[in-house]
């Protein structure tokens, strides 16, 4: 260090201070990289008033990727940039993830996958495109169009288009994300 001063290398995560080092690498035994990057940049998010919408830590051919995806009513590139920027030093300080991996910071999107409770009540009476692992009981398909009409004790709700309801454990569905008619209305530019 060039100051001749100690930094403090601690965080507090999970209600368990870590200082750095090993205690991440323990932290990490018991929670994934995604899970402990996600604590590290919530106050991030906070700071710039930002929903920290998804962390997801992945690996694509023979490359890493940490992807934050960030939310607000009127998202722009700037506050992408801006978390990245502000993220960036954080991670580098904490060093949580062992191996190189390339820093990615989006939007969730139009089709944005609703991946909690919280996300699905936002969402109710919106278009949403649902798929299961294997078809429904009486169902030949395993993918749904229709509105998301109610959530209550995890059990699902959705409206098809011919009025009649399909209800489902959430946790039956391998995803439930918003659903855009891009044939119906190609103009995106004010979402």
């Amino acid at each position: 260090m060039k100051s001749g001063k100690l930094k403090a290398r601690s965080f507090l995560l999970n209600g368990k201070i870590l200082t750095g080092g090993a205690d991440l690498a323990e932290q990490k035994k018991h929670g994934n990289t995604a899970q402990v990057c996600r604590e590290l940049a919530l106050p991030v998010a906070e700071k710039f008033g930002l929903e920290l919408w998804d962390v997801r830590f992945e690996k694509e051919g023979s490359e890493w990727y940490l992807r934050f995806f960030i939310d607000k009513d009127g998202l722009t590139i700037e506050d992408c940039e801006n978390f990245s920027r502000a993220i960036d030093p954080v991670l580098d300080e904490a060093d949580p993830i062992e191996q190189h991996y390339c820093l990615e910071v989006s939007s969730p999107g139009i089709e944005r996958k609703l991946l909690t409770e919280e996300h699905v009540r936002r969402y109710l009476g919106s278009l949403v495109d649902v798929r299961f692992v294997r078809p429904p009981e009486g169902y030949k398909e395993r993918e749904f169009v229709g509105v998301l009409a109610a959530l209550q004790d995890g059990v699902v709700t959705l409206t098809l288009d011919d009025g009649s309801t399909l209800a489902f454990p959430r946790s039956d569905a391998a995803f439930i994300k918003l659903y855009y008619d891009f044939d119906r209305d190609p103009d995106v530019s004010g979402i």
